[in-house]
């Protein structure tokens, strides 16, 4: 009788559990998707992202939208802090330059110290040039050395501990020269070099595209002379100490799951490989493809100590 009274008990226990509602699973993503570009809209790196939102929109059906959040090239990086206090859920992603995980962790940002961000993959090698107005008295690094060496020469940059600036001052600095005086912009284009509020800056050959038949490239940042520019060296062969290359990347939070980074990597890295990405690369000079996130983590660790070695040439 015990037993069938066990028997009884279990059954009903077992309908029980059946009858009850089960909690829903949720599964990514549910909600909208924010691409953070800590920088203004259209540049390289904003166009991009902006596809990877498109895509991951089209494939997903949850909105996807790029967001902007600029503010001092030199930090404090607003948008990747706001990444950084983020859930680590996937829905606020990074789209961050080299700057972010080798710069940032350095420069006294608490939320980015230590790096609280790990790279799902790097996608884009900037055509990142030093130019100057078309009736500078100089035509490459040579002569603009020589002509620093007597007469004053404003610089325009994106923020003085950011990567090309750092290799522009230590070019200068191999090249015996220095510049009378520097200025951080939020963007560097064919007005900035016009209005002569600089002489000569380092920016994106994407800024530059409408007037770049009348300025004067001088030098390009990065391992590889660019194809709109081919007869311009990279300053790396002007002096081999100084190969680093400008990139972007995809961050999440280092707590981020798994299948949620899967999900997004499989947007991104299709994104890459189309018609208009590729087009892109064709009409800007620039360098586009999908780097894992092993690989991006090796290329960060490398950037850390060429910056470093960089840093200690300045001083």
């Amino acid at each position: 009788m015990k037993n069938f009274t066990k028997a009884i008990l279990a059954a009903s226990t077992a309908m029980t559990v059946l009858a009850m509602p089960v909690a829903a699973v949720a599964e990514y993503p549910e909600k909208p998707v924010s691409f953070v570009v800590p920088w203004p809209p259209g540049d390289l790196e904003d166009v991009l992202t902006r596809y990877i939102a498109e895509d991951f929109q089209a494939k997903y059906g949850s909105p996807a939208a790029v967001v902007n959040k600029p503010g001092g090239g030199g930090g404090p990086f607003p948008g990747a802090i706001d990444v950084a206090n983020a859930p680590a859920d996937g829905y606020t992603i990074g789209s961050f330059i080299i700057a972010v995980p080798v710069v940032g962790p350095n420069i006294g940002i608490p939320e980015l110290a230590p790096n609280p961000f790990e790279p799902l993959g790097t996608f884009l090698t900037y055509p990142f040039v030093i130019v100057a107005g078309a009736d500078a008295p100089y035509d490459d690094i040579a002569g603009l050395a020589a002509h620093a060496k007597d007469n004053d020469v404003v610089l325009g940059h994106f923020g003085a501990p950011l990567v090309p600036t750092k290799v522009t001052m230590a070019l200068a600095k191999s090249q015996g020269f220095e510049f009378a005086s520097d200025a951080a912009f939020d963007a560097l284009d064919c007005n900035t070099l016009a209005s002569g509020d600089v002489d000569v800056m380092n920016t994106t050959l994407q800024l530059v595209l409408p007037c770049l038949d009348t300025v004067k490239v001088l030098a390009s940042i990065g391992g590889e002379r660019i194809a709109l520019t081919p007869d311009t060296p990279t300053v790396a062969e002007i002096d081999p100490a100084l190969n680093i290359s400008l990139w972007n990347g995809l961050f999440v939070h280092k707590d981020t799951p798994a299948g949620v980074r899967e999900k997004i990597i499989a947007v991104a890295e299709e994104t890459m490989k189309s018609e208009r990405a590729l087009k892109l690369a064709a009409d800007t000079g620039a360098l586009v493809y999908w780097q894992n996130a092993d690989d991006s983590t090796a290329l960060i660790e490398n950037d850390i100590k060429t910056l470093g070695a960089i840093n200690a040439s300045l001083e």
